[in-house]
């Protein structure tokens, strides 16, 4: 049986845990050639072979930083040493600010967070297109940006959280007008996820995870989303992802975002979860 992704190589950054992962994971079982994991830790990366049913071969990790234009550039040249190609990006590396609000926190609090976040979140991402973007051309392959429901609603995120999210939204436009004919650009937009999402090192959230916020109400049902069981594990948010990345099936999409985050749109997040107001 073919695959969606039959013989294609993808390239994910920040794929060691959480929905980068589970991106790797469902790219190989739809039949990727190969997957490149590129992230500060490749710690969760040893099982993924065994866990997609495939030979070791097929994934390749590498260990670096979205802000190091040096790391990204040697990431990729291991990356087209390997596999020969790169056909699908997915610039996904990314930090939480767990809701900081502008009036709960200091002046030199939200500097240290907009400095660290937008350096991870937006800077990093443009840096990873920026690296791989000629390998997309010669391939005909596509970018997929991994956004967040902060990029449509309020109290997904503190304020530095929520801009990064537009921002990155912002570029799947414009990237997509730039690289248009030979690249599409799209982006899913999830939310509510247990992962191990972190929080900034700056303000000692280094250690924090998603997770671990969610593991304080076990057994219970997530009250922010309608759809609170299929969008609490990363697997289930995979989808959207590989449509995207489909040539078969995406041929004629670019500049889209898919809205994968469970609902929150339907039920409104702030209002659900109590909101960070005055």
């Amino acid at each position: 049986m073919i695959g969606w992704l039959d013989g294609d190589v993808a390239f994910i950054t920040g794929g060691g845990s959480g929905i980068g992962r589970a991106v790797a994971l469902r790219f190989l079982q739809e039949g990727a050639h190969g997957v490149v994991i590129f992230d500060r830790s490749i710690e969760g990366v040893a099982t993924l072979a065994d866990e997609a049913g495939v030979v070791p071969d097929r994934v390749l990790a590498l260990t670096g930083d979205v802000r190091s234009t040096v790391d990204l550039e040697a990431a990729v040249a291991a990356a087209l040493d390997r596999f020969g190609a790169i056909d699908v990006l997915v610039p996904n590396a990314g930090i939480w600010d767990f809701n900081r609000s502008i009036h709960r926190t200091t002046s030199a609090e939200m500097a240290a967070i907009c400095d660290e976040l937008f350096d991870i979140n937006v800077k990093g991402c443009v840096l990873t297109v920026s690296a791989a973007w000629r390998a997309l051309v010669d391939s005909g392959g596509c970018i997929v940006m991994t956004l967040s429901n902060a990029a449509f609603y309020p109290a997904g995120g503190g304020p530095a959280y929520t801009a990064s999210k537009h921002a990155i939204r912002g570029l799947v436009t414009q990237l997509a007008y730039e690289l248009a004919p030979k690249v599409r650009v799209n982006g899913v937009a999830i939310g509510g996820l247990r992962t191990d999402l972190r929080g900034p090192e700056s303000i000692g959230m280094g250690e924090r995870s998603i997770e671990q916020s969610f593991a304080k109400r076990t057994g219970e049902p997530n009250m922010w989303l309608p759809l609170h069981d299929a969008s609490s594990d990363p697997a289930d948010s995979t989808g959207p992802f590989v449509l995207l990345a489909s040539r078969r099936n995406a041929s004629v999409i670019t500049g889209a975002i898919i809205n994968a985050d469970g609902g929150i749109g339907v039920r409104g997040f702030a209002t659900a979860a109590g909101g960070d107001q005055l």
